[in-house]
This record gives structure tokens, sequence and C-alpha cells, in this order.
């Protein structure tokens, strides 16, 4: 089996099948991530380029170390240090990274649909590392990585979805991976950070966190951005940790092995008390370790399916 398009661009194209084979492919990259000796052949000659629009530690970090333990070349960029402030355009930063002969660009961007645009003029694949408010399909996917490690499948599921939907990338990547997976996605939040039709998307919606948390078997908290809190969308983040916020007693309404995630970073005090993250039902570093597989795989995955197009 070969991923269809030659790019990672949205989880909400993608099928069942394909989303299946890359997390079935981290489980191995998982067992060379765990060993002693972390690196392996796989991308011996390949060349990775992330290119980041925004500021990350956690995705760019892992896309680094996963192409560096599969033997692949890499570079960075960052927009600030690059032509791009010169006034160079999105396809052109492209064009010329891909007369290098790169075969992989790790895109962030601001806008919604941009790593959409960089894949339709270069011959590299492209992999979407959140653009926008539209996906962040590389997080979804070690989300659902990670609870399928410790529940054995997302079929059934009943997955709480808390905080600002209307601003997550994450948030939709989750909906459309986990719901093609069988599991019931619930999303709850202030009624300014819920987005109109939500329902569309196969979810339950709530204004209440209590309301979605009753006998879940997932919990995933969403950063609360800091940055929009300047819009008024809610009073404060006191306040909204006091409706919102995810502690210990409020985790009760939940099943007791419930799991608890969260792609970072953690406002402690606001998503999630220090009690939650730090707790024993808590797989936010479990996370982190299995971006670097999931992204592992991707790479892997998209590089191999490259080559043999090549051939043939």
């Amino acid at each position: 089996m070969f991923l269809e398009s030659k790019d990672l661009l949205g989880l909400k194209d993608l099928s069942a099948e394909e989303i299946m084979y890359i997390l079935d492919t981290a489980k191995t990259m998982k067992h060379i991530l765990t060993s002693k000796n972390k690196k392996a052949p796989h991308l011996q000659g390949k060349t990775i380029v992330t290119l980041f629009h925004e500021n990350s530690t956690r995705t760019r970090l892992s896309f680094e170390l996963a192409s560096k333990y599969l033997s692949a070349n890499t570079a960075n960029i960052a927009a600030s240090s690059s032509s791009i402030a010169k006034g160079e355009t999105l396809i052109d930063t492209g064009r010329t990274i891909d007369s290098m002969g790169c075969d992989v660009i790790v895109m962030r961007h601001p806008m919604s649909g941009a790593p959409h645009l960089l894949a339709r003029h270069v011959k590299a694949s492209v992999i979407n590392a959140g653009d926008g408010m539209n996906e962040h399909p590389t997080q979804a996917l070690l989300d659902m990585f990670t609870i399928m490690e410790k529940k054995g499948t997302l079929k059934g599921l009943k997955v709480a979805i808390i905080g600002d939907i209307y601003h997550s990338r994450v948030a939709r990547s989750n909906i459309w991976g986990m719901t093609k997976l069988g599991a019931e996605v619930l999303v709850a939040g202030p009624a300014t950070l819920l987005p109109p039709g939500m329902e569309n998307m196969g979810v339950k919606v709530y204004n209440t966190i209590q309301e979605a948390l009753i006998d879940a078997d997932v919990v995933m908290g969403l950063r609360i951005q800091r940055e929009r809190q300047k819009s008024g969308l809610f009073p404060t983040l006191r306040e909204y940790s006091k409706f919102f916020g995810l502690d210990d007693k409020r985790l009760k309404f939940a099943k007791d092995d419930a799991l608890v995630l969260h792609p970072g970073p953690v406002n402690r005090g606001v998503e999630f008390s220090s009690g939650v993250v730090d707790g024993d039902q808590s797989l936010i570093n479990e996370q982190v370790t299995n971006g670097v597989a999931v992204r592992m795989a991707l790479l892997y995955l998209l590089t191999r399916r490259n080559s043999i197009e090549n051939i043939n």
C-alpha cells in the first residue's frame, strides 16, 4: 500500500486506511526511537527542509530529529532570516528549495491553505506542520497513535475535546481523523470559542465541560491562545479556568481510566491544573515521544512513494 498523494496536507482528505497505514508504520519507527542506537538508514540520501513561518518547539524539533534518526540530510529555514523577509513570495521560495534537490518540505504558516498552494508548485513532498486555523495533521496522527497504544483502537471511544475549538487546527484534524476511525467526538468550550456548524463535522457540541466529560474515555485540552484573548472572547483567563479548566475534581466525570492529552504547550492553571498535567492519567510527555515516531513514519512513507514513482 502507498499513500495516494505525494503530500500530507490534512486528514480531511485521507482515508481511514491511509491513516491506519501511517499509524502502523509509526509502531516500527518507535522501536528505532526507543532503541539504544537511534539511527537507521531509511532516509539515507534524502534531504528534508523545515520552513517555519511561526514559532514552534515540539513540531519543528521532532521533524528535525525524525529526519536525523533516519539518516536524512536536514536544513532549517526561519522566515524571519530568509529571503521571505525581503519580499520573496512563498511560491518562489518553494521553487528555490525544490531546485536544490529537496525531497520533503515541512511547512508551518499562519495562512490557511498555504501548504496546499506550495504543494502545487513543487516536486518535493509537502507536509503541513500547521496552517492557520485549518489543520495540523501530524499532531492529530500522534494523538491517535498515543490513544491506540493504550486503548488498542479508537472505534467506540468517547473523546472529549475541551477549549478554544474556534482557533484550533489541532481540533479540526483530530475530529476528521478520529471520526474516520470510529470514535465519538464531543467538543466543549465558551460559546465564543465554538465555531458555528460544528455538528456538521459529526461531533456533539456542549457549552459546559461537565456534560462533555461524562464517561469520556479520552480528554483532550487545547491551548488557550493568549494572543486571541485580547479580542474579548472571554472575560479573563481566571474566569476561563473557573468554568472550563480541567482539574482533578472535574476529571472524575470521565471514566476512571480516561486518558488525558494536550498538544502543548500547556498553560498550567488555565486549561489544566498542575495536578492533571503531572497526574497518572496524563500522556502529555508520551505524546511528544510519539510525535517523533509518527513523523519518522511520514517521512519514510512519502520518500519511499516518491522513489518508486521515479523508478516507474
